[in-house]
C-alpha cells in the first residue's frame, strides 16, 4: 500500500499526461497572437506550462519530506539512463542560475540498493552535475523507493518537462522492458498509452542501437519520422548501407537532426526500389527457364522482391497452368513437407 500512496497522485491525475494536448495548446494559441511573435509567445507559454507541471510532480513527491545536503561524490546515476547527450548551452545556463541564486528545488534520491552509505539519483542529474561543477553540495530528499517507483518517478518528471526527445524516451522504454518491467509500468513512466509504447518498441527493434546512438537525440525529430526510418530497415541491404554511411565525415560533422535526415534520405524504401526496377526493367532475381525435352511447355520465373510470378508458354502452357492452379493445395503441402525435411534432416 505504501507504493500506491507514494505515486497515486501522479499516476491518477491527468494534468501531467496532457501537457502536450490540444486542450492545453488551444488557450495558449488564442492569447498568443499571430505570426513570428505569436509563435515565440506560444513556445514560451508551452515551455512554462511543462516546467510548471514538472515542478508540481516534484512537489507531490517531495511534499512533507526533509531536505538535506549531500556531497555529489556520494551520488550515483539512476540504474536506467534516459539521456543520450547533454545540451551544453542549457547546462551552462543551469550552472550560472544555481551559482547566482542557489538550487531552487531539491532533487530526489533513494538509498543505494547495493552500496551502503551511497545514494542513487531518481531525478535531478543535471542539478547534481551543476552542483559538482560549482564545488557545492546538492539539496536532496531521500526516499526509500522500489525499482518500479524509481523509474515511474524518473520518467514522469522528465515527461512533464518534455525534456527528452522521442528516441530517448523510446530507448528508455526499451531499457525498462529489457529489465523486466511490465507494460503498465512503462506506460506510467512515460505517460503514454500502449499503442505509443508499441511504436516505440517497433522503432528500437528495427533500428540497431548503434545506429540510433550514431544519430543522437535528434530533438527536433518526432515519432512518425523515426517510425518511417525503422520501416526502411526492413529493406534488404539497408542495414549494411546505414552502417557504412554513419562513418562518413559528412554524417559525423552534422548536428543530430541533420544526421537523421541524411541517413533517412540515403536509405531507399521498398517502394523506391520497386519503382527503380520497374523503370529500368531490372530484376532482383530471375530463376532459369525450364522446359521438358519435347519443348511442349516453357516456364520462366520472375522475382521482383515483392512478388514471384510464373509465365507458361508453348502448346501445353495454358493446360499446365490450369492444372497447377487446380492443385495448389497439394503443391503447397508438398512444399511445406520439403521445408520440414530440409530443416530437420528427417
Amino acid at each position: 500500500m505504501a507504493r500506491k500512496g507514494l505515486l497515486a497522485g501522479i499516476l491518477e491525475d491527468d494534468e501531467f499526461t496532457a501537457v502536450n494536448s490540444a486542450e492545453t495548446a488551444a488557450p495558449l494559441a488564442a492569447r498568443s497572437g499571430r505570426g513570428a511573435f505569436g509563435m515565440m509567445s506560444r513556445a514560451a507559454d508551452e515551455m512554462a506550462t511543462k516546467v510548471e507541471a514538472a515542478q508540481e510532480i516534484e512537489r507531490k513527491l517531495l511534499a512533507g519530506e526533509t531536505v538535506i545536503e549531500i556531497d555529489p561524490d556520494h551520488l550515483d546515476s539512476s540504474f536506467v539512463i534516459d539521456r543520450m547527450d547533454q545540451d551544453e548551452g542549457r547546462f551552462e545556463d543551469l550552472v550560472q542560475a544555481i551559482g547566482e541564486r542557489g538550487q531552487d528545488s531539491p532533487i530526489l534520491v533513494r538509498p543505494h540498493p547495493s552500496t551502503e552509505g551511497r545514494y542513487q539519483i531518481v531525478f535531478g542529474h543535471r542539478r547534481v552535475k551543476a552542483a559538482k561543477a560549482l564545488g557545492r553540495n546538492v539539496r536532496a530528499v531521500v526516499k526509500p523507493l522500489s525499482d518500479r517507483d524509481h523509474v515511474v518517478a524518473q520518467g514522469q518528471e522528465n515527461t512533464a518537462r518534455a525534456d527528452l526527445s522521442f528516441i530517448e524516451r523510446a530507448l528508455f522504454a526499451a531499457k525498462l522492458a529489457a529489465r523486466g518491467f511490465d507494460t503498465q509500468t512503462i506506460t506510467s513512466a512515460l505517460s503514454v498509452n500502449k499503442t505509443v509504447v508499441s511504436k516505440m518498441a517497433s522503432v528500437t527493434k528495427q533500428i540497431p542501437v548503434e545506429i540510433i546512438q550514431a544519430i543522437g537525440a535528434a530533438r527536433g525529430t518526432g515519432r512518425d519520422r523515426w517510425y518511417d526510418l525503422s520501416v526502411k530497415f526492413r529493406v534488404r541491404g539497408n542495414l549494411e548501407k546505414a552502417t557504412r554511411f554513419v562513418g562518413k565525415q559528412k554524417f559525423l560533422e552534422a548536428d543530430s537532426d541533420t544526421r537523421f535526415s541524411l541517413l533517412f534520405n540515403h536509405l531507399p524504401s521498398e517502394e523506391a526500389i520497386a519503382d527503380h526496377q520497374a523503370a529500368t526493367g531490372s530484376k532482383r532475381a530471375v530463376a532459369p527457364a525450364w522446359a521438358p525435352s519435347d519443348k511442349s511447355v516453357r516456364v520462366t520465373a520472375k522475382d521482383t522482391g515483392k512478388a514471384f510470378t510464373l509465365s507458361l508458354k508453348e502448346r501445353d502452357g495454358v493446360r499446365f497452368g490450369t492444372w497447377i492452379s487446380e492443385n495448389l493445395e497439394m503443391l503447397y503441402s508438398e512444399f511445406r513437407r520439403s521445408e520440414t525435411t530440409n530443416n530437420t534432416g528427417e
